[in-house]
């Protein structure tokens, strides 16, 4: 199972990635644009001026930064993510508490990293694209917990719609494996590998998981 969490961390990533740069590419660019060329007093970018705003960016970014660094401390680095996630701004509390829930689960701290992940798919301040992820992510790892049937209930809805629909199917037939349910992951595997609009990687994981079901 770890291998394949591993597995699904990475396409969405990549999905996260893809449906950021849809949803707010331009805001990216901009804010990318203050960063490296300093450039101030561009209408709509208030937030940025704002001193809070500015110190949670900062912190934010070197936490980021230590964490990339070689023997980093992990865990020391998650909590201060956590910290910043407490006191910063609505966007950067939520960046703050999914990196701090994703280098917890990194340090073997699952219980906490669910925690987190929940904290932010609950929080009505939170962008939708976030809470969904964190909702996603909670899943994910939580199948290892041992709750399959709290995960079904949670994350229908995500694998009827939305951008992570693909990424939440996938879950969900892990949740009826889990569960014990073998027909039901069947049935949710089949419609996965069979999907054309469904990431490749996902359909490809799907087809693998179906002939180690079918022996």
């Amino acid at each position: 199972m770890p291998d394949l969490v591993d597995e699904v961390e990475e396409e969405l990533r990549q999905e996260r990635t893809q449906a950021l740069l849809k949803k707010y590419g331009s805001a990216l660019t901009g804010l990318a644009l203050l960063i490296l060329g300093g450039v101030g007093g561009w209408q709509g970018w208030a937030w940025w001026e704002n001193r809070n705003a500015t110190a949670a960016a900062t912190e934010y970014l070197g936490a980021t930064r230590a964490a990339a660094e070689e023997g980093a401390d992990i865990k020391a680095i998650a909590e201060r993510l956590a910290g910043i996630g407490n006191d910063a701004p609505t966007g950067y509390r939520t960046l703050a508490r999914l990196r701090a829930a994703a280098l917890a689960a990194e340090a073997g701290e699952r219980d906490r990293a669910l925690a987190i992940w929940n904290q932010v798919a609950g929080d009505p301040g939170a962008d939708q694209l976030y809470r969904d992820l964190a909702l996603l992510l909670w899943g994910l790892h939580g199948l290892e917990a041992g709750n399959p049937a709290e995960i079904e209930t949670r994350l229908a809805p995500l694998g009827a719609a939305g951008p992570w629909r693909a990424s939440a199917r996938e879950v969900l037939a892990l949740a009826a494996m889990a569960r014990g349910n073998a027909a039901e992951a069947r049935r949710r595997l089949t419609e996965l590998a069979a999907d054309n609009d469904t990431p490749r990687g996902i359909r490809e994981r799907a087809q693998r998981l179906l002939t180690g079901i079918e022996g």
